[in-house]
């Protein structure tokens, strides 16, 4: 993987974290999501996207699926996308800690650890023969 490609997943990562992290607070701000029927759908969509945060949290998704395509369209995908996924998890984790003051058990230590030794695992190239 190139270091522009690296750069760009990791900007993915962070956007993604940052998107989840806000919709997170955006869904809080409006008192949950728990829609009955369409019509309740309906009006609990609405409900969110009244909501700042929330609304910037889905932009910055649609932000961070642009940069995306672009590794998508110059980095291997095999390289680029299992780094994208151990990066978000791991800044989604480690944010929600910070930021929502959820619990980080040794259990879910030892499970990012486990993520990220697997991921550094499938990533490394080896020498064609």
């Amino acid at each position: 993987m190139s270091g522009s490609g690296f750069i760009l997943v990791f900007v993915t990562a962070a956007m993604t974290m940052g998107a989840n992290l806000m919709l997170r607070a955006g869904i809080d701000g409006a008192g949950g999501f728990a829609p009955a029927g369409v019509v309740g759908l309906f009006f609990s969509l609405a409900r969110l996207f009244l909501q700042p945060l929330f609304a910037a949290g889905f932009v910055l998704y649609f932000l961070a699926s642009v940069v995306w395509f672009r590794v998508v369209a110059t980095e291997p995908l095999s390289l680029a996308y299992p780094l994208l996924v151990s990066l978000t998890f791991s800044l989604v984790t480690a944010g929600a800690v910070v930021f929502f003051h959820e619990s980080l058990t040794v259990q879910k230590m030892i499970g990012l650890a486990t993520i990220l030794v697997g991921i550094v695992i499938i990533s490394i190239e080896k020498g064609t023969t």
